[in-house]
């Protein structure tokens, strides 16, 4: 597998990618972080992902059902138990993924094929950690994924792309890049989504990023992004995984403290008096990564100063 990166990072883009990259100097000079921080973020994380990712795939257990499975092992009436499972095994599944980078392991086929396996337990026995034996239809996409003679010799060169782009790429291109290829190859009968979320953080969190998810209400845009990138145009593909990116740095660098500028609902800013921007205009500059900001549920967070940046920039 072969790639340029000058093809597909255009200037919007890389305007983002350099906010990434400031943001993980931000976050770097911070550490070592207090324990007790990182342990209330890393649990906090653990049930985002897993509700996120798992809710994107059609379970259907809420945010607070999620963690109170997680938190306090308790039982949901009304939910099956596929839908416990999948909650429970994502968090085995993370838990692995940290021991991979804790021990700097690189990307390898054996550790994807666990992370599958420990997602698929209890859910699908048969194919957990097995690669499909046989095509598969995906509903909605816009492709037709490889033989499944092929899926192995794809696979590792998959993995042999990562590690050998590691030094190469920008961490934050590197994971859009294998997110796609992934879902390309489309590995596995079943749960080649979850698979592909929490696999691609192993590139990030060796690169000393905090994990990063899709929200689940951006499901739709992630399928568009993705057929997108089947056609060879991975802008949108490439916005979502670096705002998801910029999320997570935003959420660990505001816990961590310090004078760091607080994030408000673009719909707090635009009512202040004199405010330059509407809030539709303010919320697509949002989407478009053009300013810098976040998302909590639907609700769009930037910064006067981001706002600022913005003016300041279009006036030059």
């Amino acid at each position: 597998m072969k790639f340029d990166p000058r093809i597909l990072i255009n200037n919007e883009l890389d305007i983002v990618l350099k906010r990434i990259s400031s943001k993980k100097r931000i976050l770097d000079s911070k550490r070592p972080f207090p324990v007790s921080v990182v342990d209330r973020l890393r649990q906090d994380f653990i049930t985002e992902w897993t509700y996120h990712s798992n809710n994107i795939e059609g379970n259907t257990l809420t945010a607070s059902e999620t963690k109170m499975i997680l938190e306090d092992g308790i039982t949901v009436g009304g939910k099956t138990l596929r839908e416990h499972f999948e909650v429970v095994n994502h968090q085995k599944a993370i838990v692995f993924l940290e021991e991979l980078v804790n021990n700097n392991i690189p990307m390898r086929c054996m550790d994807i094929l666990t992370i599958h396996r420990l997602v698929m337990t209890n859910v699908l026995d048969d194919f957990a950690g097995r690669l499909r034996p046989g095509m598969v239809r995906i509903i909605g996409a816009n492709f037709t994924p490889p033989n499944a003679s092929k899926v192995s010799a794809l696979l590792d060169d998959l993995a042999d792309f990562v590690v050998n782009n590691e030094k190469e790429l920008d961490p934050a291109v590197l994971a859009t890049l294998f997110h796609h290829r992934f879902v390309w190859i489309h590995p596995f009968n079943d749960g080649n989504g979850r698979t592909v979320r929490l696999a691609m953080n192993l590139i990030l969190m060796r690169a000393g990023y905090p994990p990063a998810f899709i929200l689940a209400q951006d499901r739709k845009k992630y399928i568009n992004a993705l057929n997108n990138a089947n056609t060879g145009d991975y802008q949108k593909l490439f916005l979502m995984m670096f705002q998801a990116i910029e999320r997570s740095l935003n959420l660990y660098i505001n816990a961590l403290g310090g004078d760091y500028e607080d994030y408000e609902p673009i719909s707090h800013l635009v009512s202040e008096e004199n405010f330059p921007y509407g809030q539709e205009y303010l919320s697509l500059l949002a989407r478009r990564g053009r300013i810098d900001a976040y998302k909590e549920g639907k609700t769009w967070l930037t910064t006067k100063s981001a706002v600022a940046q913005y003016q300041k920039a279009k006036l030059k």
